[in-house]
């Protein structure tokens, strides 16, 4: 990753690391709200929801198509070789989270246009009226649709998991050399799909289930949390140091306030609420889980690249 981005300099940071800007945050939140609706959808394809014409899962393929091209193309304008991305695609290295994730991308695609086929929409379905046979085909198949199912919800939670990986692998950032970090992203990304497709559910029992959903995904977010700081704040010193970044040092009122308070307890508290029908539900608290998932990714991007073993005086 490092040779493919560009290096940035900062005063207030150690001139011999690479700097990443809002590119690479965007791009880690953007896949993984993709893959937290790909495993969503699938979920809702495997457990036959689908058969309710206004269930989610016709919708949510071409947000999806359009979020990950969007994050893709921020990833792309991070990177300082740019005419030479197409070289990840004529090898494929094992021991390489770039070349899994390279890989991964791709393979995604097909997986979530075959979810949109199962009924496209009308826009492009109008278009191309053969599509109409592809999507009889399609349901004259139940063992298509459940494998269309669990393909979204295999390459979903690799996709989720890959955002993670992708930072926890370099060891040379102590904040990110975790093995939460991983769990982390992916039970964010999970939270905010939840948050996202709650607001634009027609189905009110969808919306429902994807709120109390939502409630356990934060639920275990606290705990992925806290067990990645004790996890620091119990290995060596440079790791301590990391961690006091967002604990107490120049992150930790970004990190208190808006990831942990607006992102996760105060729309936790809210969403409870809803689903005992204490009050009613609102956008409010999806909208607090989405933009706090996006903090975060900033906010463990940024500090990471500060925990820098040559800094670990801080």
């Amino acid at each position: 990753m490092q040779e493919l981005t560009t290096t940035r300099h900062n005063p207030q940071i150690d001139p011999t690391m690479h700097v990443w800007g809002w590119e690479i945050p965007v791009y880690l939140f953007l896949g993984g709200l993709v893959a937290g609706m790909m495993i969503i959808s699938g979920y809702f394809i495997f457990s036959k929801r689908f058969k309710n014409k206004d269930c989610v899962t016709y919708t949510l393929p071409i947000i999806s198509l359009i979020l990950l091209s969007l994050g893709m193309f921020s990833l792309f304008l991070d990177l300082e070789h740019k005419f030479f991305v197409w070289r990840l695609y004529t090898t494929f290295k094992i021991s390489s989270p770039m070349s899994w994730g390279a890989w991964i991308l791709i393979l995604v695609y097909p997986v979530i246009i075959a979810n949109m086929l199962m009924d496209p929409p009308k826009f492009i379905a109008n278009k191309f009226p053969q599509l109409q046979k592809i999507k009889d085909y399609i349901h004259e198949r139940p063992s298509l649709i459940q494998n269309i199912g669990v393909s979204n919800m295999l390459l979903g939670g690799m996709l989720g998991v890959y955002t993670g990986v992708l930072l926890s692998t370099m060891g040379s950032r102590p904040l990110w050399n975790s093995s939460m970090l991983w769990v982390l992203f992916l039970v964010s990304g999970l939270s905010a799909a939840a948050a996202f497709v709650h607001m634009i559910a027609k189905d009110v029992d969808e919306r429902e289930l994807l709120a109390k959903a939502d409630n356990g995904f934060l639920t275990i977010e606290i705990f992925v949390l806290g067990l990645l700081i004790i996890g620091l704040l119990t290995s060596s010193a440079v790791h301590i140091n990391a961690a006091r970044l967002i604990i107490d040092g120049p992150y930790a009122p970004v990190f208190w306030v808006f990831v942990v308070g607006m992102g996760v307890i105060i729309p936790l508290i809210i969403q409870l609420l809803a689903v005992n029908h204490k009050i009613k539900h609102t956008p409010i608290a999806p909208i607090m889980v989405i933009v706090g998932g996006l903090i975060l990714r900033f906010i463990i991007v940024q500090a990471g690249q500060y925990s820098h073993y040559l800094n670990a005086h801080f």
